[in-house]
């Protein structure tokens, strides 16, 4: 006698790529049985999430906003599915205007600009982000604040593409020069023996020295919005610098200043940072999808972490992603520890 197969009526989920989202994000659903009688639905924990391509085993859904790290579920109208973890970011702060990676001191505070357009004087540059998730107004009297970087002493420090100075900024706040002449200063970076990097964006990367020597490191294409530093395995330097292309590059530079292309087919990138396995986490598209993208040391790419408007992260003590949008702060526990810095 055969044996009849048993089937379950419910929706079955496959997968959900990418692993992490923040709202606006995109999650593509796979899977079988997603529509029965009528239109399927998609829910991340208690919030509906609008679905942009749907058939019978394939939906493509939008993170709404007020979604938080929870459990999608696919309903079918008759059944509803198993419900699957995401990591879904979480807001921080917004009415902000970063425009390059937060920078995270050793205790987790979050620092973060509200960098202007060209020339524009705005209240407060840069706001520190508590553990608590308290946003506090930390510099005012700056203009265009750019990129962000922390030393081994907990000193903060900061470009501006205005008047191509670097300050220094302590931990209770007081700001001073500690380099100028950087041409349009926009992404910065230290190396494992304190050197400081600063990108300008008009074709030179810069390297200072621990007594403020100023040396050209390396030259690059100039790019159309800024240079993105941050240094990797083996002490070697990689760099982002946007143009019009949608097939722009991430650049590896040796320690003599070689420059060699590390990854290329990426749009618009921007924001990088290492984790402590190799892997570079790229704010970019990847085959037109916005968002993080995780790079392999083998340079095999892939969607880390969907959401528009993505410009910077960085990681903190407890493994999360801090991520940077052109007007706010989320946060994703995605698990993951960053590169030590020093």
């Amino acid at each position: 006698m055969a044996l009849r197969k048993s089937s379950d009526p419910r929706p079955q989920i496959a997968q959900v790529t990418p692993p992490a989202a923040i709202a606006g994000g995109e999650l593509q659903i796979r899977g079988k049985g997603f529509v029965k009688s009528n239109r399927p639905r998609v829910r991340i924990g208690d919030v509906t999430a609008p679905i942009i391509i749907g058939s019978d085993s394939f939906i493509i859904a939008r993170v709404p906003d007020g979604a938080t790290a929870g459990e999608l579920v696919i309903e079918n109208g008759e059944q509803s599915s198993e419900s699957w973890a995401c990591d879904v970011g979480v807001l921080i702060a917004e009415n902000l205007h970063p425009v390059a990676n937060p920078a995270i001191d050793s205790f987790g505070n979050i620092y973060t600009t509200f960098s202007g357009s060209r020339g524009q004087k705005v209240p407060v540059a840069v706001y520190k982000v508590d553990l608590n998730f308290t946003m506090k107004p930390f510099i005012n009297d700056l203009m265009n604040a750019t990129s962000l970087a922390v030393d081994a002493q907990g000193m903060l420090y900061i470009s501006s593409r205005y008047d191509g100075v670097v300050y220094q900024v302590t931990p209770n706040g007081s700001m001073s020069t500690y380099v100028e002449g950087m041409g349009v200063a926009t992404g910065i970076a230290f190396d494992s023996q304190k050197n400081l990097y600063v990108g300008d964006r008009s074709g030179t990367i810069f390297k200072i020295s621990p007594n403020r020597q100023i040396f050209v490191f390396a030259t690059l294409e100039p790019s159309m919005a800024a240079y993105h530093l941050a240094f990797g395995p083996e002490d070697q330097l990689y760099v982002t610098g946007p143009t019009t292309s949608s097939f722009d590059s991430v650049y590896r530079i040796s320690q003599e200043g070689e420059v060699e292309i590390f990854f290329r087919g990426l749009g618009r990138p921007q924001g990088l940072a290492f984790d402590d396995q190799g892997h570079i986490y790229v704010c970019a598209s990847l085959s037109g999808r916005k968002g993080v993208v995780r790079i392999s040391p083998d340079k095999q790419a892939e969607l880390f972490v969907s959401g528009p408007g993505i410009v910077g992260l960085a990681f903190t003590p407890s493994r999360a992603m801090v991520i940077s949008t052109t007007n706010a702060l989320y946060r994703v526990d995605v698990g993951v520890r960053g590169r030590p810095l020093f």
